[in-house]
């Protein structure tokens, strides 16, 4: 490459980073409040929010629509129309008091990248879609997902009947939105349709800026699995009990809780283990609390490896229940299988990560994802990039520009190197 390409792709590289921090700025004052960001499901936000995606998809070159479930969706042709896609995206829902990246940095990219091609004039042999879901956080009807589940047909219709803080329906919201809940099925997709959907994220997690690299290639996303423990012992004076008489719930759930942490620290194998939600009754400063509960969220990178860490975890909760004197209800609220990251897809995202001259370095992910609903009708692939100090789902969440021209510039080059999966193969 003599210097004269060497200065044109570095301008071509610099282009596409400032076009991406630039919408990513603009797509962050759409917000419900100007104090804090916040976009969620269905909300006039979200509308605004899909009308100007779609206008940057269309002056990327792409035909765009929103669909059933509000997911908006772009598509670049191929060398003819019709062909099967390799489906790129993330989402643009939010958090409350959300930082900017998460989500809409993937949406954002994809369009870039389809831009950059339709500038050159580029059709490959395959057609590309990009895709922002419209609900992944589950934030206004605690329901994640709900986006890419439709896409990939295994929307659950009884969520349909789930309903917000002010009490209104996922179905009433819609009409409202203006969609006909009747007809989300018709925003499903058929496997053949895709030859694969790849996701660029942020890592919302510190150990790239560890590694000291701009972007990741992602392993699995992580399973999970929710609980709720509740211990209950007995309440008393906290002035005449004595301390070895006492069954205070509190105390149980607190030492559960150093166990917790003690077994999840000694595991070498990406599991973790938190505890987000404490509460104890009667709540009063001078009484021993006779009920505690709390939850449990364990991930790892392996179900059968997250199964018997939850199996042990439990098992060490019921020993301090027993000898503390307290009951103890447990429960699993919530349970997410691991989506492994397609090998095949996985080593075309290194490929261009190393063509790009970066170190190729694997990590999981202990964030759910669309990819986990994707996966139910396409191998799945993610490309992680860089987030100053591991920040996420925080205002302070940020990507420098030269990590998100990074990030642009593997997926650019993984875009227009991929080859699809031979059906024999």
């Amino acid at each position: 490459m003599n210097e004269t390409q060497t200065a044109s792709g570095e301008a071509a590289r610099s282009r596409l980073g400032d076009e991406i921090v630039s919408r990513i700025n603009q797509l962050a004052t759409i917000s419900e409040t100007s104090e804090h960001l916040a976009r969620i499901f269905l909300s006039p936000e979200h509308r605004t929010a899909a009308d100007l995606l779609m206008s940057w998809m269309k002056d990327a070159g792409m035909a765009a629509h929103l669909d059933a479930i509000g997911n908006v969706c772009g598509r670049y042709e191929g060398d003819y129309p019709g062909l099967p896609c390799l489906m790129l995206g993330s989402h643009y829902d939010t958090v409350r008091d959300a930082g900017k990246w998460d989500g809409p940095l993937g949406v954002i990219t994809a369009i870039a990248c389809v831009a950059d091609l339709n500038r050159r004039g580029l059709r490959l042999p395959f057609a590309i879609e990009v895709i922002g879901f419209a609900d992944e956080e589950g934030v206004r009807f605690s329901s994640t997902l709900l986006g890419s589940r439709a896409l990939a047909g295994t929307f659950d219709d009884s969520v349909l009947e789930a309903r917000d803080a002010n009490g209104l329906s996922m179905r009433e919201a819609m009409v409202q939105f203006g969609l006909d809940p009747g007809q989300i099925g018709a925003a499903a997709r058929k496997p053949g349709e895709l030859h694969a959907y790849v996701e660029l994220h942020i890592e919302q997690g510190p150990v790239l800026e560890q590694q000291n690299l701009p972007v990741g290639v992602v392993t699995a996303i992580s399973g999970a699995t929710r609980l709720a423990a509740t211990l209950s012992g007995m309440a008393g004076h906290a002035g005449t009990v004595p301390m070895a008489l006492r069954r205070d719930a509190l105390a149980g759930a607190a030492e559960c809780i150093v166990a917790v942490e003690q077994f999840c620290k000694a595991d070498n194998a990406g599991l973790v283990g938190t505890v987000g939600v404490i509460s104890a009754l009667p709540g009063a400063t001078n009484v021993i609390p006779g009920r505690a509960s709390f939850t449990l969220d364990i991930r790892a990178p392996d179900d059968q490896h997250r199964t018997q860490a939850v199996a042990e975890i439990v098992q060490r909760i019921k020993a301090i229940a027993k000898r503390r004197e307290l009951s103890l209800q447990i429960d699993v609220t919530h349970e997410n299988r691991t989506v492994p990251c397609a090998p095949w897809l996985k080593a075309q995202v290194a490929e261009a990560v190393a063509g790009e001259g970066y170190g190729v370095f694997e990590l999981p992910s202990g964030a759910g994802h669309d990819g986990m609903a994707m996966i139910d009708i396409a191998d799945v692939a993610m490309l992680f990039v860089r987030c100053r100090g591991g920040i996420s789902h925080n205002p302070a969440e940020h990507v420098e520009l030269a990590d998100a021209d990074a990030g642009a510039c593997v997926l650019l080059r993984f875009i227009e190197n991929f080859k699809p999966r031979l059906p024999s193969s």
